[in-house]
């Protein structure tokens, strides 16, 4: 059965606190009427650091969609390389034993893809099968490893590679001033991630069962609107209580391989945001310490959209609470409203 591999994960080398991000918000929207909303949500996300792959004075200027992309494509193709070459180490292989490459991203755009450049430039095949997901948000980190498992399973002996390359800072626009876009502009942070899913392994997770659930009529709760300025991000008020509504989901999945979803040993949540953690908590009956990795990511980079399961899951690794043979789940949420929902053992 297929086995996900140790993450690699990288942040950008520009920081910015909670503290400075406070004090932004102060200076540039002094005569908001609801500033005082806004600096108070920012404060409850938990989030300490970001990391950005510009400095901020660069990053609060934009200079229009045509030029962002231009630094999307750049620090991409910079920062890829290093972070897929320690997921390959980590996983034991080398890029000529990659069948599939799937790339994640949903802050920036390029055609072809950037697997064909990756293809082209690190050493794959190309005969690489290429998967590339461009539209499910912060999902798409569950969904990579969900399709990554099913490629796997569907030609055996194969192994997918997972990419996900979020440069949220580039999403930034300074004419749009809702108190959901300033909470935003507090949230959202930058990362490079990648993971290998092996054919076969001795150690990583073991990939039992994946599902995905929609939420129905909620298509517009978490939507980009496309303009001459680039993404500009809606986030509906109603998102962050729809773990109401998901914990069910999670709950079939897990039923369907015969597990309690509510007595698992370990988890593993895109954090998008505390309350969710907070709510997923409630709502599965399962105590706030066994999120304690999603948290951390959330705290020290942010919500970096698909790269969050991957970096939560990298921390799990360096912990020594879970045993070899442990059930565990892990779960990507984005557009649509959609869950990403994947089931494995940990092999250690």
């Amino acid at each position: 059965m297929p086995v996900l591999c140790c993450p690699a994960v990288d942040v950008p080398e520009h920081v910015i606190t909670l503290e400075e991000t406070l004090e932004l918000a102060e200076r540039i929207h002094a005569d908001h009427d609801e500033l005082p909303l806004a600096l108070k949500l920012i404060t409850n996300t938990g989030v300490q650091t970001r990391h950005l792959v510009q400095p901020i004075e660069t990053t609060l200027r934009h200079p229009g969609f045509e030029e962002r992309n231009l630094v999307y494509e750049r620090e991409a193709k910079a920062r890829i390389p290093a972070v897929v070459e320690r997921a390959l180490r980590q996983a034991d292989l080398t890029a000529d034993q990659i069948d599939a490459l799937i790339y994640v991203s949903c802050t920036g755009f390029t055609m072809p893809s950037l697997t064909a450049w990756m293809i082209n430039n690190l050493g794959f095949r190309s005969d690489t099968r290429q998967l590339p997901i461009a539209q499910l948000g912060c999902a798409a980190g569950g969904a990579a490893i969900n399709r990554a498992h099913d490629f796997c399973v569907a030609h055996p002996g194969s192994n997918a590679l997972i990419v996900a390359c979020e440069f949220c800072s580039l999403c930034y626009q300074p004419d749009d001033i809702t108190v959901g876009n300033l909470l935003c502009n507090g949230l959202f942070g930058d990362a490079v991630a990648a993971a290998v899913v092996r054919s076969e392994g001795d150690r990583g997770v073991l990939l039992e069962r994946n599902g995905s659930r929609l939420v129905p009529n909620t298509e517009d709760w978490i939507a980009y609107a496309v303009k001459a300025t680039g993404f500009h991000f809606l986030l509906d008020r109603r998102v962050p209580g729809t773990m109401e509504q998901l914990a069910p989901s999670l709950r079939e999945v897990a039923a369907e391989q015969g597990w309690n979803a509510e007595a698992l040993d370990f988890y593993v949540i895109h954090a998008g945001g505390p309350r969710i953690l907070d709510d997923l908590s409630r709502f599965l009956k399962v105590a706030p310490d066994m999120f304690a990795c999603s948290r951390a990511t959330l705290t020290q980079h942010g919500n970096i959209a698909s790269a969050v399961v991957l970096d939560a899951l990298r921390r799990l690794y360096g912990t020594e609470s879970v045993p070899v043979g442990a059930r565990g789940l892990i779960a990507g949420f984005g557009p649509g409203i959609t869950a990403e929902i994947t089931l494995g053992t940990w092999l250690g």
